[in-house]
């Protein structure tokens, strides 16, 4: 199983894992040993999807191989990549048997049957209610082996439409799981040593689940439910839309001690012009309020957000612009990629596209600027004792890894026991991808 893109895509590739150990299949790490190949793929940009081609092209060498020695090999295109092509990935890759997109990974295991007597078949139906209907609960040894931190998807889908995005096309219109089959999985996980918790969508804050009579909960509502689970330390949720960012979910930031204090919010430009051409139904400066609320909801939160530099008609002032939020917010994290037009969305239909060196240079501004954010908040972490969820072992030996509030990955020598434990520690040092600290002797905190 290899899978590419955001959160949602590690989520479905453990659930197709699960789906397929009922049909005998063992999870392998080396291609060499596999008789089955899924790539669980992404299409947010034409790298992404282009990468995918490159894999099959590596893939169709090997199955080769496989039949000149006569041994079976399949090779499953799933994702987003299969949702936006479909027969298009049949027709470009010949060794592809099973095309299967996000909402209907759930049959893979009829597809595979088909495919072996000679098949090859598409499945790129949008059934979600169906697909976590359907899915088999995984084992309490499968969630252990996971680890100590664990996605849930709540809500797939999306109808904001930006018009660089192909996710509505790829992942459908909004929907949210029921109350019950949130609480129910993350139980579950819990039960079985998980102890943080991520509460995942395309737009997560978006979410509307319905309970037992039918009423529809907004995300605070769930995120305080589910604080009530023994045994879960740590919740989390995202992708967030600004639009969404309700007040209820700002002021759950404060009112929650296991919602942790760190909100990934996408805003792509800080320019009001370039963020209309973008459908994005909201401003720099309501940008701006949203920060400045959570802020004043939870003192300590930490910001982490995407950016699109050099979409259509960005000028230089345009990205002065979006530098300038940039400094009037200071990120403790973010993302940041050059425009890539895809397919059937408005922005790539337009005539004002920006050039590829220009794109570049502003890239790398940007994330310069970004860089000296991300380093000055971990230096500013120094000193500080912090609240690390051990999840692993570390490094070298002696060594146990795990990640802060803001999460930050932190490494510390201790004994393998600790972890799935959240311990105080006080941060000794930053690097340049982590910090270092030192196990803070006394109570358990969360």
């Amino acid at each position: 199983m290899k899978s590419f893109g955001c959160q949602m895509n590690v989520y479905d590739a453990a659930r197709m894992t699960d789906l397929l150990a009922g049909e005998g299949y063992g999870e392998t790490a080396s291609e060499e040993d596999a008789d089955l190949v899924i790539l669980n793929t992404c299409h947010i940009r034409e790298r992404a999807a282009e990468k995918i081609y490159s894999e099959l092209g590596k893939l169709a060498v090997l199955k080769r191989e496989r039949a000149e020695a006569g041994r079976d090999f399949k090779i499953v295109v799933a994702g987003c990549v299969a949702q936006a092509e479909g027969e298009l990935v049949l027709r470009r890759q010949k060794a592809v048997d099973v095309v299967v997109g996000p909402q209907s990974y759930q049959h893979l295991p009829r597809l595979l049957r088909r495919a072996a007597e000679g098949a090859r078949l598409t499945d790129t139906d949008f059934a979600v209610e169906e697909k976590f209907r359907d899915l088999p609960k995984p084992t309490r040894a499968q969630i252990a082996a996971r680890g100590v931190s664990a996605f849930v998807t709540v809500q797939e889908g999306c109808d904001k439409f930006c018009s660089f995005c192909v996710v509505p096309y790829t992942r459908g219109a909004e929907v949210s799981r029921d109350v019950a089959q949130v609480v129910t999985e993350t139980k579950r996980l819990v039960d079985a040593g998980v102890r943080e918790i991520t509460l995942i969508g395309q737009n997560v804050n978006a979410y509307r689940g319905e309970d037992s009579l039918g009423d529809p909960w907004p995300l605070e509502r769930l995120l305080e439910h589910l604080s009530d689970i023994d045994g879960l330390e740590r919740l989390r949720y995202t992708t967030s839309h600004p639009v969404d960012m309700t007040q209820g979910l700002i002021d759950a930031h404060g009112a929650l001690p296991k919602l942790m204090p760190f909100v990934h919010l996408p805003v792509q430009s800080g320019s009001d012009r370039v963020l209309k051409a973008m459908n994005r139904r909201h401003s720099a400066q309501d940008y701006l309020d949203i920060v400045a609320r959570l802020r004043a909801a939870r003192p300590d939160v930490a910001l982490s957000s995407d950016f699109i530099v050099g979409f259509p008609g960005e000028t230089d002032a345009d990205f002065e612009e979006t530098l300038a939020l940039i400094r009037a917010v200071g990120f403790a994290s973010t993302f940041s990629f050059k425009y890539s037009p895809r397919p059937g969305t408005p922005g790539a239909e337009r005539e004002d596209h920006i050039a590829d060196e220009i794109m570049r240079e502003r890239l790398a501004i940007l994330q310069g600027l970004v860089e000296t954010q991300r380093q000055a908040f971990n230096t500013a972490t120094v000193g500080r004792v912090v609240n690390i969820l051990f999840e692993k072992r570390g490094r070298h030996d002696g060594q146990i890894a795990g990640k802060s509030p803001y999460m930050q990955p932190v490494h510390v020598f201790g004994p393998p026991e600790l972890v799935g434990r959240v311990l105080p520690a006080k941060i000794t040092a930053a690097g340049s991808n982590s910090l270092s600290g030192e196990i803070v002797q006394g109570q358990e905190q969360g």
